[in-house]
């Protein structure tokens, strides 16, 4: 039987633990099929308050150079200059700006996501899924989170179109977020 903490016990700064944590998307292409990817390479940081928590941020910083999508040579096109053009823009970042609960495990939490040089806010619906000390004695917290946004706000507008009509990449993106973090001492 899991047990809700007192959520006022988790405050503290919290380390984003990357081999347990999924930052992840997925794309309509040719207008038929969902195409799904990851960030295998970022850092992030989490200030939970639980007393209060608009007090709390959250700050993520993603290495585009490490983009999986399960297809090499898509993941090279989607470095390249017609997408993520990773060698000029190596980073995508967020920062929150505000934070809400909800009621009951429902967080919102808003800030800057920048990619390509253009910084636009988002907002991530995020549940609480817990928190539990580990086997090897960290004390972790867990969220899902999702948000959408339409690449072409921050400058990705590469396409093609399709005989058949539409286009070979949606606009809209669906982002996915596992998020396990640990507690710092």
């Amino acid at each position: 039987m899991t047990t809700t903490p007192d959520l006022s016990t988790l405050t503290g700064d919290y380390t984003v633990d990357p081999a347990h944590t999924t930052i992840g998307f997925t794309a309509r292409h040719a207008m038929v099929t969902n195409v799904k990817g990851k960030f295998l390479d970022f850092t992030g940081t989490l200030h939970l308050d639980g007393s209060d928590p608009s007090r709390s941020t959250a700050s993520l910083d993603v290495t585009m150079d490490s983009i999986d999508t399960g297809s090499p040579d898509r993941d090279g096109h989607l470095k390249s200059s017609d997408f993520f053009n990773t060698g000029e823009y190596p980073t995508m970042t967020f920062r929150s700006t505000r934070a809400e609960s909800l009621g009951g495990d429902d967080y919102r939490i808003t800030g800057d996501l920048s990619i390509l040089g253009t910084t636009k806010p988002l907002t991530i619906d995020l549940e609480f899924n817990g928190a539990a000390k580990d086997p090897f004695g960290n004390e972790r917290v867990g969220f899902e989170g999702k948000a959408e946004i339409k690449r072409s706000e921050w400058g990705l507008t590469w396409n093609a179109a399709l005989e058949t009509g539409g286009v070979l990449v949606s606009d809209k993106i669906k982002l996915n977020f596992d998020i396990s973090a640990i507690r710092q001492a």
